[in-house]
């Protein structure tokens, strides 16, 4: 199928075309289709950004650098929360491989920015991304004055679960001089890691 008529069919009503035109898309990509998908990333439509935010998750490690680049530079909030929610769905697409260095300090420094939309989408991406990420969540959460983000950082680390998660979460919950609904949120997320270990180990 001709590449405009691709691009085309990402704002298909139809989700199985759509599904169809992202992984085409993407195996036949050439230099001029990431800058393009880039470019749709600010679309009035949300089908189509989020179809162009899936293709750029199916591309990897290829889509890093300019993801990155915009997630840190661009002004509209939209494209840069898009862009951390292509950067999540690399680390979904793609769990056996390690993270890019470039993405993860992409996104520990989208941390600090000033939008909720932009910050906590980064949360989630690096909350995808897993272990290799734990110590940046972990040096955030120590660090920040922002409760939202804190707040945020607790579902994370209740998503990567293990040992060190639980210990950072666990040193939140009885900080006195943590935020109240910081602490409340580590709680909760403890009692959220400790219902999966028990659902993990059959008991």
């Amino acid at each position: 199928m001709p590449k405009e008529e691709l691009f085309q069919q990402l704002k298909h009503p139809n989700p199985h075309l759509r599904k169809r035109a992202m992984s085409e898309l993407a195996e036949t990509r050439d230099e001029t289709t990431i800058p393009r998908l880039m470019g749709i990333l600010d679309e009035e439509d949300v089908v189509y950004r989020r179809s162009a935010v899936q293709v750029l998750g199916i591309i990897g490690a290829e889509a890093v650098p300019p993801l990155v680049d915009s997630l840190l530079n661009s002004e509209n909030a939209t494209i840069q929360a898009s862009c951390a929610k292509a950067l999540t769905a690399i680390a979904v697409n793609y769990p056996d491989l390690t993270f890019p260095e470039l993405g993860m300090q992409g996104l520990q420094k989208a941390l600090s920015d000033p939008n909720p939309v932009v910050y906590i989408s980064s949360v989630m991406a690096l909350g995808q991304i897993g272990l290799p990420a734990l110590e940046i969540l972990t040096e955030a959460i120590e660090n920040t004055d922002n409760v939202a983000l804190a707040v945020a950082i607790t579902g994370a680390l209740a998503t990567i679960g293990g040992t060190k998660a639980k210990q950072v979460l666990e040193e939140v919950a009885a900080n006195p001089d943590a935020d109240p609904y910081i602490r409340e949120s580590a709680e909760s997320a403890l009692s959220r890691l400790q219902q999966v270990s028990q659902w993990n180990s059959g008991g």
